[in-house]
């Protein structure tokens, strides 16, 4: 087997490598407790000499049940993968979750797609997973079946920041508060988003900041600021300083990431870059001059500088994902 597999719904079997040990979650954000329950999937299929993959599910589950309620999500779908693969795993399976597999029970999720689909032979799963028709699957269930089904199932405990639980919301919270240096640590590497650089009003070539502007997920709620960032693109990596925000001094229009930079020139239109955050700088405010302004994204660039020499070379582990 070579690469990073991806298995979805439609796979036929006989694409499907049998005897994997699989490490079970929604993984949003691949965080510190999620990489606890693959660390342990490793080490399992490392013992017994087998294939180790992920079973994750897409859409999350909360979107299914809440459609219309808003959700930031950490990673999309391929940011997910490329975690994952970065993490060490050989592969990931991709369940749908829609109406059937919502109405699935815990039993039936076990036989029929672990089991039979994927002949597991062995399964992590963290302290507080559930699944399955009423959320009726838990790791107790699992170590309670595992005996008859001739698995070995490993539940991990929880991973703690301070006096909490590292968990994905508690990660989401930190971002929407600016709280850059807990997330990181809490995912154990700085957060990233991934786009497609695309046409701007062109303000900052003539303010002598000229940005790749990339629009996020509408329902992404990091907190509005200036950042210190580091972009990936094309397997080099390069320092900035970042403005997520509606530009009040201009437009106060939707939100954009608009990143500078830092020894670099050419046109970047249409490229797709990893943005990774280090540090939050300051707030977004409103200027009464371009003069003030400009001055003000000089004093941005040195902060970001400084930030980013202090976290040389810090950047999510991304794997290939075809």
């Amino acid at each position: 087997m070579t690469g990073f597999v991806v298995i979805r719904d439609d796979t036929p079997a006989s694409a499907i490598p049998k005897g994997a040990v699989v490490a079970m979650g929604n993984f949003d954000g691949v965080h510190r407790g999620h990489r606890a329950v693959i660390g342990a999937c490793l080490d399992m299929a490392r013992i017994r000499k087998a294939p180790a993959f992920a079973v994750t599910f897409e859409p999350h589950p909360r979107k299914f049940f809440a459609p219309d309620a808003p959700q930031f999500r950490l990673t999309d779908e391929r940011g997910k993968l490329r975690l994952l693969a970065g993490a060490g795993l050989d592969g990931a399976v991709v369940l749908r979750f829609d109406a059937k597999r919502a109405a699935t029970t815990a039993h039936d999720f076990i036989q029929h797609e672990l089991i039979d689909r994927l002949g597991v032979q062995g399964i992590a799963v963290g302290y507080d997973f559930h699944f399955g028709k009423g959320r009726g699957g838990s790791p107790s269930m699992l170590v309670g079946e595992a005996p008859a089904l001739g698995i070995e199932v490993d539940v991990q405990p929880h991973v703690d920041f301070g006096d909490h639980p590292v968990s994905s919301s508690a990660i989401r919270k930190a971002l929407a508060e600016g709280h850059i240096a807990a997330a990181t640590e809490m995912l154990g590497a700085p957060w990233f988003v991934t786009g497609e650089v695309i046409h701007g009003e062109k303000r900052g070539r003539e303010l002598g900041y000229p940005t790749a502007n990339i629009r996020l997920d509408p329902q992404c709620s990091l907190k509005h600021g200036i950042y210190a960032v580091r972009i990936a693109r094309g397997g080099k990596h390069y320092d900035g300083v970042a403005n997520f925000g509606r530009r009040p001094t201009f437009d106060n229009g939707a939100p954009l990431l608009e990143t500078f930079l830092f020894d670099f020139k050419g046109s970047l239109y249409g490229e797709e870059l990893d943005i990774a955050f280090i540090a939050f700088i300051r707030d977004e405010e409103k200027f009464e001059s371009i003069e003030a302004l400009v001055r003000q994204m000089d004093d941005d660039s040195a902060r970001a500088r400084a930030a980013l020499a202090a976290d040389h070379g810090a950047f999510p582990k991304l794997g290939e994902v075809t």
